[in-house]
């Protein structure tokens, strides 16, 4: 069981001189390819019928050698116009064989894409997307953003960050450990600030967004001091801000330690086994160490060791949960939410437990309190039982700390609740689902994001894809998800703490009573959150 669910989970458990303006005053003809200067230097992108594209834009100096594991570094000027036509590479990670994604052994990867409107009018929101991949996996460039920008009136910007050990790694003295993927982050975010004028943007209207790993980083940004004013609203998308996350809650004891937010000594204690592990007595060894042996400690599926930030640091100081239970995190507004039925991804690794097994499994996960658990989630009202599993994981480890954490946010900043419901939705990844997968963890990416693959979209599918896409962009642009062109979305309150259910149909779009749908009244007597 721990084996196959591992892999599972692996899988899908992402300079400041002045700017001249080149490419936007006159937008590119058909054939034509945009040119536009950066604080670095001159960039040429493509241009189709609806937007102008500018990728592999690096937005810091390539951290290998001396740089390995250390804050992003400004990058070097260029000469002439350098080509932006293509993706840079994907930083190093292993392959990903249920999203099929490449393996890559790059650390020259820090780079970004920009998107934008054709004959943009200038002064656009800009919406910059973190991606998924269980902060080992993933690039930018898995999201192709042309139809984000055009249909809502936005510039879009996607980046690569360092991942696994190369993002994470953490080591007793080694200033910056166990962050260095949210700095990346970070620096991504300054380079916006500096760039984004030159591109039609408003730096001073910048929306953070992200979904799974890119919704923890979202949590992170939010509670990062370091972060403050890069951006001005934030979009957390099927993450995990508590301390309750979906490694560590159901897969007790197959990989430990699975905290999606590391306490520092933790953190510091896996890197030093990274180090052991490879002879090395310092850092410094460490550095000229291959990608190729850093990757294998982690395992051939990138889950030996589960490698995430690190609080108790500079970059993030308090946990999430604190920052936000304590009000002490970048206070903007926000939409978090997340997909109906979360688990039925994660629970397809679990064998076909008998009775007696599978209420073995909830004693060994929750002790005294799973007799409780056991009346809710029988045996006998679920086949198979796998689906038992899915609705555990959908609510204890996505939905209920969803909720919990809309509480917290809600009393300092506008806070919007959403669930999003399709359960008709397509399959994104190299899976057969063995039984009905509903509204999946994931499955909402291609609603709001074209990508490498496509889907097959019913008119209802490209209905409900529009309505979202106008809620998130009406966010970007206003702080309100509402508009014109949208039925109404009201805020998540405390005293009435409904949330919007996104689903296709006439009545799809409409108030749901999100804690009573998880038995999020269950969980919080269970769980700290």
């Amino acid at each position: 069981m721990g084996t196959q669910m591992c892999k599972l989970v692996a899988s899908l458990v992402g300079l400041a001189t002045a700017v001249a303006v080149v490419g936007m005053a006159t937008p590119a003809e058909a054939g034509e390819r945009p040119v536009v200067r950066t604080d670095a230097g001159l960039v040429r992108g493509v241009a189709s019928s609806t937007a102008e594209v500018f990728n592999g834009i690096p937005y810091a100096a390539s951290p290998v050698g001396p740089l390995r594991w250390r804050a992003p570094q400004a990058v070097a000027p260029w000469a002439g116009v350098r080509d932006a036509s293509q993706p840079g590479d994907r930083c190093a990670q292993p392959a990903d064989p249920v999203v099929g994604s490449p393996a890559s052994s790059s650390e020259d990867c820090l780079s970004l894409n920009v998107t934008v409107p054709r004959r943009s009018p200038g002064r656009l929101p800009v919406m910059v997307w973190i991606h998924g991949g269980g902060m080992r996996t993933g690039s930018g460039a898995d999201a192709d953003e042309q139809r984000l920008a055009a249909q809502g009136g936005v510039v879009a910007v996607t980046m690569n960050y360092r991942l696994g050990p190369l993002g994470f790694f953490a080591h007793p003295g080694l200033e910056g450990g166990g962050t260095f993927g949210l700095q990346d982050q970070q620096a991504a975010l300054r380079w916006v600030q500096r760039n984004a004028r030159a591109f039609g943007g408003d730096p001073r209207n910048v929306t953070i967004f992200g979904l799974s790993a890119g919704g923890d980083s979202v949590c992170a940004q939010l509670a990062s001091p370091a972060a403050a004013g890069l951006y001005s609203k934030a979009i957390y998308q099927s993450g995990s801000c508590t301390r309750v996350n979906p490694v560590g809650s159901y897969l007790a004891g197959a990989g430990a330690p699975a905290e999606t937010f590391k306490e520092r000594a933790v953190a510091e204690q896996l890197g030093v086994g990274l180090r052991e592990s490879l002879g090395c007595a310092s850092v410094s060894c460490l550095r000229g160490v291959g990608v190729a042996d850093l990757l294998a400690y982690a395992g051939p599926e990138g889950m030996g060791v589960y490698w995430s930030p690190t609080v108790g640091t500079a970059t993030l100081p308090l946990h999430p949960s604190a920052a936000f239970r304590s009000g002490r995190f970048n206070r903007v507004p926000v939409i978090a939410g997340t997909a109906r039925d979360e688990g039925t991804l994660f629970a397809m690794g679990f064998p076909s437990f008998s009775e007696a097994e599978y209420e073995g499994y909830l004693d060994f996960l929750l002790g005294a309190a799973s007799s409780l658990v056991k009346q809710r989630y029988a045996f006998s009202s679920y086949s198979p039982v796998q689906l038992a599993v899915a609705d555990l994981v959908t609510d204890r480890t996505y939905a209920c700390p969803m909720q919990q954490t809309r509480g917290l946010l809600s009393r300092y900043v506008p806070t919007y609740g959403y669930e999003f419901a399709d359960r008709s939705a397509p399959m994104v990844f190299e899976i057969s689902p063995p039984y009905p997968f509903g509204a999946y963890h994931g499955s909402d990416i291609p609603y709001v994001h074209d990508g490498e693959k496509t889907v097959a979209f019913t008119r209802a599918h490209e209905r409900l894809s529009r309505t979202m896409i106008a809620y998130w962009t009406n966010f970007a642009k206003r702080g309100t998800p509402n508009g014109f062109d949208v039925p109404r979305w009201d805020r998540f309150r405390a005293s009435d703490p409904v949330v919007q259910s996104l689903a296709p149909g006439r009545h799809g779009i409409r108030p749901a009573d999100f804690a009573a749908d998880h038995s999020c009244a269950l969980w919080a007597g269970i769980d700290t959150y």
